[in-house]
């Protein structure tokens, strides 16, 4: 199976110099009020009772939890098809589908 992971390391000291229009985006967006900014599509989050911080950076994640599912043969060699990081690929899908779900 084919592997469709792209990985792609950003290094914060030499970032890629941005396109004409990336400068003309954050130009417009920077003259914006705050208050014309359209947040429909981000669900705000009120409760991190869920969250853990990620190692030493301020950054928070949803708590992972261990599980033990049982899952058909054919799902789950296609999981690992990918490579590396089927279980995170995995989460990815059930998040998505979960997003999806809540509409």
């Amino acid at each position: 199976m084919k592997n469709n992971v792209v990985e792609y390391v950003f290094d914060p000291e030499n970032p890629p110099p941005l396109t004409a229009a990336q400068r003309e985006e954050l130009n417009r967006l920077a003259t914006m009020d705050p208050v014309d900014i359209d947040l429909s599509d981000i669900p705000e989050i009120t409760d991190f009772s869920g969250f853990v911080r990620f190692r030493d950076r301020h950054v928070l994640r949803p708590a992972k939890q261990s599980t033990t599912v049982r899952i058909d043969a054919d799902v789950l060699a296609w999981l690992k098809a990918g490579g590396k990081g089927y279980q995170t690929r995995l989460n990815a899908i059930l998040r998505a589908e979960m997003l999806r779900a809540r509409g």
